[in-house]
C-alpha cells in the first residue's frame, strides 16, 4: 500500500485539534498539513484541473486580502451566487478568514428575491460567478444603499459594463497580494481572531409558509455537524467528493464547505449542471449528498430509459432487478439470503446492476446521502437493488443534523440512529415528542436564532427545547420515522387524519410524476389531488404510443395520459387507509415554477400558495364537474407575463 493509500484509511486519520474552533483556523491547518495534496478537481474546456491545498490557501488568502483592503470590516456580511465552482468557495473561506459571515444565495433566484435576502442580510459584497447573477444585482442596486462592490470571477459577456460598482475577481485578488505584501502578517492575524462563537453563515429557510428566515450559523455549529457525522459514519481522508448541491442551502454549508476542510476530502466540481452525469462517471465519486428530489430524478431517468429499450433489454433489466431486489430486502431487513440468490447475484451485477452503477456515475460511491426532505422508500429500494447503499439522514439548518443510517441493517420507512454530539460544543444531544407529536431537540451547539430576528427565535424555544415543527414518531429501537410537518397534517370533514407528504412522495417515485401536491382539510369529504407530469419522460411515452401532441397543456389533458396517471395513484392507494386515498385528480395544464413562487429554490411545494392559486379548479374538483377551464398566469424567463388557459380534466379514480 503506497504513501497516499495509507492516508486514506481510517486508521491513519486524526482529529483535528479542537483549538482548530473555526473554519479558518481549520483551513490553514489542513493547508500546513497537506499542502502539496489535491484538494479541488475542476473541468476547464474539457480537461481536468487539480489545485493542490498550498494553491487554494494562496487564492484564498489573496481574495480575503483583497476584501479587507476594499474595506470588509469583522461581523460585516458578503453575499455570493453562482454555480458551484471552486471560486465560490474560495469566496467563502475568503469572508471568514477576514472575519466576515456570509450568504450563499441560489444561483436561479430573480432579482426580487436577490434584493430580499441582501437586504435581510446586510450585505455590503456581492460575489457573483458571472454576467447572469452580475444583471440580477444590478436590477436592483439602487434599492440596496449598503452595497458597496460587486465583485465577478467569470468576464465574458462583461466587456461593455462600466458601472463604478463592478470589479473582477482576480482584481480583488491582486489587490490582495499588494495589500499582503505591506502587511505579511495581517490575514493569520485575522484568521486567529476568528472564534466558534462567530456567526459563519446566514442559511435561509425555503419561506415555505412566509418569508426566508436567516438561521445563523457560527463556526460550532457546522463544526459541531462535522463531528457528529464523522463520528457515526466516518467518510475517509481524501474521499472524492461531489459538490453539486448549492451552498445556500445548509447541507452543502456542512459537507462541502466544512468536511471538505475537516477530513479533509477531495472537492470536484461539474463542469455545468448539465453535464454533472458525465462528470460523475469521469471523476469515480465516492461520496456525495443529494436532495430527494435529485435522487427521485436519477431512479426515474433509469425507469424512462428503460421504456425506450428493446424487449430483450426490458426482459435482461427486469429480471436483474427482481434479483437485485431480493438481496437488498433480505440484507437491509437483516434477514437470511436463500443461497440461490446469492448464486444468482454476481451474473446480475455483471449483466446489468453494474452497469447501471457506472452509467449513473456510482460506481465508486460507499457513501451516498439523501437529506432535506423525507423520500419514498421505493426510491432507497431501487437504489439499493442496483447495489448503491443510500442513506437517508435528517438534519434542521436550525440545529444541524440528528440522524442518519449506518451498517447493512436499516428500515427503510426510518431516518435512522441519532448522531452523538462532540462534549466540546455543548451536552448531548436530546430529543422526545411533544404535543401533536411534534419533535423537539436540545443540545449539542443549539439554536442560536434567526438573524434580526429575535420574535421569530423565540417562536421556535420552549423551555429549552428546539421546536422542530415536524410531526415524528420515535420506536423502541430509537429510530425516527418522519410524519410530516405538524402544520401540514390534515383532517377531512369526517374527522380522518392524514399526511400529504407522506402520500406525495410515494407519488413523485413515479418516472411519469414530477411534482404533486395532495389537496383535503376539514371542509373536504375526500382526498385529491394536483399533478404536474415530467413533460420529458411523458412526452416520451405519448410518442412511443404514437399519440400526437403540440404543446404542454395538449400532453397533459390528452385521454390516454389521464389513464396513465390514474395507474400510477392506484398503485399507491394500495398502500394506504382507504380514507387516505386520491379519490381524483387533475393534471396541471402548466409546471409549477420556483420563479412564479409555487415552489421553494429547493423545490418545496409552496402548499398555501399552491391552493389559493388554484382555488376554483379546486372547488370544481369537489363538485360534480368533470372539466373545468383552467386559468392560471405565467411569468416568463424574459420578465413578460401571460395567461395559460385551458380545458382541464377532472379525473375520478
Amino acid at each position: 500500500m503506497g504513501k497516499d493509500e495509507k492516508d486514506r484509511t481510517l486508521d491513519h486519520w486524526e482529529w483535528p485539534p479542537i483549538e482548530a474552533d473555526s473554519l479558518p483556523k481549520l483551513l490553514k491547518l489542513r493547508s500546513e498539513q497537506f499542502a502539496d495534496r489535491v484538494f479541488i478537481r475542476h473541468k476547464h474546456l474539457g480537461i481536468w484541473q487539480r489545485i493542490t491545498w498550498k494553491e487554494v490557501y494562496q487564492h484564498v488568502r489573496a481574495l480575503g486580502l483583497g476584501l479587507m483592503k476594499l474595506g470588509l470590516k469583522r461581523g460585516e456580511t458578503v453575499a455570493m451566487a453562482g454555480e458551484n465552482r471552486q471560486e465560490l468557495f474560495w469566496a467563502e473561506w475568503a469572508a471568514l478568514c477576514a472575519g466576515a459571515k456570509v450568504v450563499c444565495l441560489y444561483p436561479d433566484m430573480i432579482p426580487s428575491e436577490v434584493k430580499y435576502i441582501l437586504e435581510d442580510s446586510d450585505a455590503v459584497y456581492f460575489i457573483a460567478e458571472d454576467q447572469e447573477q452580475v444583471d440580477k444585482i444590478l436590477k436592483v442596486k439602487d434599492q440596496l444603499p449598503g452595497l458597496r462592490k460587486v465583485i465577478y470571477w467569470d468576464s465574458r459577456g462583461m466587456w461593455h459594463y462600466n458601472d463604478p460598482i463592478l470589479m473582477e475577481f482576480k482584481e480583488v485578488q491582486e489587490e490582495g497580494r499588494n495589500y499582503g505584501r505591506q502587511n505579511p502578517q495581517l490575514f493569520e492575524e485575522s484568521i486567529a481572531q476568528v472564534k466558534g462563537a462567530d456567526i459563519a453563515a446566514l442559511s435561509y429557510t425555503s419561506g415555505t409558509t412566509g418569508l426566508p428566515k436567516g438561521v445563523i450559523m457560527t463556526h460550532a455549529s457546522v463544526l459541531d455537524g462535522a463531528y457528529r457525522i464523522q463520528m457515526h459514519s466516518p467518510l475517509k481522508p481524501f474521499t472524492q467528493y461531489l459538490s453539486y448541491i448549492s451552498p445556500a442551502w445548509g447541507t452543502e454549508q456542512l459537507f462541502g464547505i466544512t468536511l471538505g476542510v475537516f477530513v479533509p476530502l477531495t472537492l470536484n466540481f461539474p463542469e455545468e449542471p448539465e453535464t454533472v452525469l458525465a462528470n460523475i462517471r469521469e471523476l469515480g465519486v465516492e461520496a456525495l449528498a443529494f436532495g430527494p428530489r435529485q435522487w427521485e430524478g436519477l431512479a426515474s431517468m433509469v425507469q424512462a430509459y428503460m421504456l425506450d429499450a428493446g424487449w430483450i433489454r426490458r426482459f435482461i433489466y427486469r429480471i436483474g432487478m427482481k434479483i437485485g431486489y431480493q438481496i437488498a430486502e433480505k440484507r437491509t431487513e437483516g434477514k437470511e439470503i436463500h443461497p440461490i440468490w446469492y448464486l444468482l447475484y454476481p451474473l446480475a451485477d455483471r449483466l446489468i446492476l453494474q452497469a447501471i452503477r457506472d452509467n449513473l456515475g456510482l460506481k465508486k460511491a460507499y457513501m451516498a446521502v439523501s437529506g432535506g426532505t423525507a423520500m419514498s422508500p421505493e426510491v432507497f429500494r431501487f437504489f439499493h437493488a442496483i447495489g448503491l447503499k443510500l442513506r437517508n439522514a435528517y438534519g434542521i439548518s436550525e440545529v444541524g443534523m440528528l440522524t442518519q443510517h449506518k451498517g447493512n441493517q436499516f428500515d427503510l420507512e426510518t431516518l435512522g440512529s441519532w448522531f452523538q454530539s462532540h462534549p466540546a460544543f455543548g451536552p448531548p444531544l436530546e430529543w422526545k415528542l411533544g404535543e401533536k407529536g411534534e419533535l423537539l431537540i436540545r443540545g449539542g451547539a443549539g439554536f442560536t436564532g434567526y438573524y434580526k430576528n429575535p420574535k421569530a427565535s423565540a417562536e421556535k424555544m420552549a423551555d429549552g427545547w428546539f421546536l422542530s415543527g415536524d410531526a415524528a414518531h420515535i420506536r423502541e429501537d430509537g429510530q425516527l420515522v418522519f410524519l410530516d410537518r405538524v402544520s401540514d397534517l390534515r383532517s377531512l370533514s369526517s374527522g380522518h387524519f392524514f399526511p400529504p407528504q407522506f402520500i406525495e412522495i410515494r407519488l413523485r417515485f413515479s418516472p411519469y410524476i414530477k411534482d404533486v401536491i395532495v389537496i383535503g382539510d376539514e371542509t373536504k369529504p375526500f382526498v385529491s389531488a394536483l399533478i404536474n407530469i415530467d413533460a420529458e419522460i411523458v412526452g416520451r411515452w405519448a410518442e412511443k404510443k404514437g399519440l400526437a401532441y403540440s404543446t404542454f397543456p395538449d400532453l397533459s389533458q390528452m385521454p390516454e395520459v389521464g389513464d396513465l396517471i390514474r395507474q400510477e395513484i392506484e398503485r399507491v392507494n394500495k398502500f394506504l387507509e382507504e380514507q387516505s386515498r386520491v379519490q381524483k385528480f387533475v393534471n396541471l395544464p402548466k409546471e409549477l415554477d420556483p420563479d412564479e413562487a409555487e415552489l421553494t429554490r429547493t423545490r418545496k411545494l409552496r402548499r398555501e400558495f399552491i391552493e389559493n392559486r388554484y382555488a376554483e379548479l379546486i372547488e370544481a374538483i369537489y363538485g360534480e364537474r368533470k372539466e373545468f377551464v383552467t386559468e392560471v398566469p405565467v411569468k416568463y424567463r424574459d420578465g413578460r407575463t401571460g395567461m395559460v388557459k385551458t380545458q382541464t380534466r377532472i379525473i375520478q379514480i
